[in-house]
C-alpha cells in the first residue's frame, strides 16, 4: 500500500464530506438526519476508492509509458 496516496486521498475524503453535508443541509433540509449521514458516509467512501485508484503512484523505478517514445 502506498502511503504516499493517503496524502491526496484523505484531504478528498474530508472536503467531500464536508461539501455533502453542507449541500444536504442547505439544499435538502426535508432528508432525514439517518440518511443524510448514510449519504454523507457513501460518498465519503466512494470518493475515497476513486480517488485511491486514480491518482498515480509516485515511485523512483516508475516508467511513464503513456506516450509512445
Amino acid at each position: 500500500m502506498e502511503k504516499k496516496r493517503f496524502k491526496f486521498v484523505i484531504p478528498v475524503m474530508v472536503i467531500v464530506a464536508v461539501s455533502a453535508m453542507f449541500m444536504i443541509d442547505k439544499y435538502y433540509a426535508e432528508v432525514p438526519s439517518l440518511d443524510r449521514i448514510l449519504i454523507t458516509i457513501g460518498a465519503t467512501l466512494l470518493s475515497g476508492v476513486l480517488a485511491y485508484f486514480l491518482f498515480p503512484q509516485q515511485g523512483e523505478n516508475k516508467v511513464d509509458d503513456h506516450w509512445p517514445r
